[in-house]
């Protein structure tokens, strides 16, 4: 047991886990969704990585965002980062919100922006689980302490930058006391950016080694159509033919679907939301960046319509789950049900 333990602790977060380690919740915990914010600056997406050339113009959005939460009936997470925790009017709309037990922060890790800087900025750095784990553990402590300076209460949740988990982060993670990882972002590929394959990991909630104190939320995506059973081999096999995947799609014969209103529509989204609960998902996890709450900051929303329609997405989704009997979760909820 001790060596199984050892060896899913160190791969399963970037790897598929061991088998047998499937979450299961409360009887009465039912379907629930969970709102999952990037909290971070704006920068030039298409440009090199930089310490310095970022801006925070769009943080009261967040305040907006927020309102438009609470008459929804979301609870966003709102995973923070350096940039955002060093902004006095970030905390202040943020802690608000957490303190009326309307919202909950956790931490994202961004390290060409978190301290300390002991390393080149590149695209490889740009993934912490890339980083030496003294210098991942270095930055994500930093931030820890510093989201607990001011907020007032460690965060309990993560989210690697860009997805970046690294063959040490569980350990890294499970010392920081955060005890939901969010990180994994099933059915995508980033290793041919250098950065981690999830593209075969498990949709469903699933504990990371044998001592079940850290769990797994994957960010939800889902495959449908008649292809679904080939997802995996057909993205792969895109990198060599790119309209493969888009024919399929057109043809209705193999979509991907992420749940983001960033690049994929509410109709998209909405049959998204069908094949998740057909999958029994317990946990929905949706995703976005907060920068895109104003226009011209990240390649989704370039416009004031841009905007508009984010909001009338998160409206429609929410709808819809109410009416499949799907409410709003937080982290502590899911810690508490599952264990």
């Amino acid at each position: 047991m001790a060596r199984s333990q050892a060896v899913s602790t160190a791969s399963a977060m970037i790897t598929p886990p061991l088998g047998g380690n499937t979450a299961a919740f409360a009887p009465d915990f039912g379907k629930r969704v969970l709102l999952t914010v990037d909290t971070e600056e704006e920068f030039d997406w298409n440009a090199p990585f930089t310490r310095d050339r970022h801006s925070l113009t769009h943080v009261p959005e967040i305040a907006r965002f927020q309102t438009f939460c609470e008459r929804i009936g979301a609870r966003p997470v709102y995973l923070v980062d350096w940039p955002i925790v060093e902004n006095a009017q970030a905390v202040e709309i943020i802690a608000d919100a957490v303190r009326r037990g309307m919202a909950e922060v956790g931490m994202q890790l961004h390290p060409w922006v978190n301290p300390p800087f002991d390393e080149a900025v590149c695209a490889h750095n740009s993934y912490a689980g890339n980083l030496p784990p003294a210098l991942e553990e270095a930055k994500l402590m930093r931030l820890r302490d510093r989201i607990e300076q001011a907020f007032g209460a460690a965060p309990m949740s993560y989210r690697a930058g860009r997805y970046g988990l690294g063959p040490h982060s569980a350990q890294l993670l499970k010392r920081a006391g955060v005890v939901v990882d969010t990180s994994v972002r099933a059915l995508f590929d980033y290793s041919p950016g250098e950065g981690p394959d999830y593209s075969r990991h498990p949709l469903m909630p699933y504990w990371v080694d044998d001592a079940r104190d850290l769990l797994e939320l994957p960010v939800s995506s889902v495959y449908r159509g008649a292809l679904r059973g080939f997802g995996p081999q057909l993205h792969k096999m895109q990198r060599h033919v790119p309209s493969l995947f888009s024919g399929f799609s057109r043809l209705g014969l193999l979509e991907r679907i992420a749940l983001t209103p960033e690049g994929v529509t509410i109709n998209e989204a909405l049959r998204g939301i069908d094949r998740a609960l057909a999958l029994g998902l317990p946990v929905l996890v949706l995703s976005f960046h907060s920068p895109s709450l104003a226009a011209g900051h990240t390649p989704y929303v370039k416009s004031a319509a841009d905007v508009a329609t984010l909001y009338a997405w998160f409206d429609i989704a929410y709808r819809e789950l109410a009416r499949r009997g799907v409410t709003s979760t937080t982290i502590a909820e899911i810690i508490a049900a599952a264990r």
